[in-house]
């Protein structure tokens, strides 16, 4: 699986409060309405606006510890916004599994953060871990999920919704 686009950075320590504030929990909890709740509160706390200029097929970059925090569905937030990846130098354990299980890829690639700024385009295959900087030509190696992980047999397949379980 590879993916191509403009690049949102972000720095450390982006907890699930901060990428869906309370007031958009409420209104997941009442509507169940991903996109239109995206679009409004998404990183509102900490970059307004942010939600409203994300481009079907865009990138994350972040630092360390990203998606820290609770099990609140951020994942699903970033998903409806059109984020195709997420790329960070940690990312928490239960933030990775959530966006895997909803078929939204995550890689870590330790030394993320200096390869690009905000706005340049990436090119990531999360199946080899390469990162390209397509604006400046660097490269970066991540940590890959192989083609015969779980991880990637459930993006493969969509998220876990799409999976068929069977005796």
């Amino acid at each position: 699986m590879i993916f191509e686009g403009k690049v949102w950075k972000f720095g450390d320590n982006i907890n699930t409060d901060l990428i869906m504030p309370v007031k958009a929990v409420q209104m997941y909890k009442s509507q169940n309405n991903p996109q239109e709740i995206a679009s409004q509160f998404c990183m509102s706390t900490n970059r307004p606006g942010w939600a409203q200029q994300v481009q079907e097929g865009d990138i994350i970059i972040a630092g360390t510890n990203w998606g820290c925090g609770s099990s609140r569905p951020v994942s699903r937030m970033i998903k409806a916004l059109g984020i195709s990846v997420i790329v960070a130098e940690s990312i928490a354990r239960l933030f990775f599994r959530n966006s895997i299980n909803i078929g939204l890829p995550a890689l870590t690639c330790v030394g993320i953060v200096a390869a690009f700024d905000e706005g340049e385009i990436a090119r990531v295959n999360i199946e080899t871990g390469e990162v390209h900087n397509l604006s400046t030509g660097i490269a970066i190696q991540g940590e890959a999920l192989p083609a015969d992980s779980p991880p990637m047999q459930i993006l493969k397949a969509g998220g876990l919704s799409h999976i068929k379980l069977g005796t």
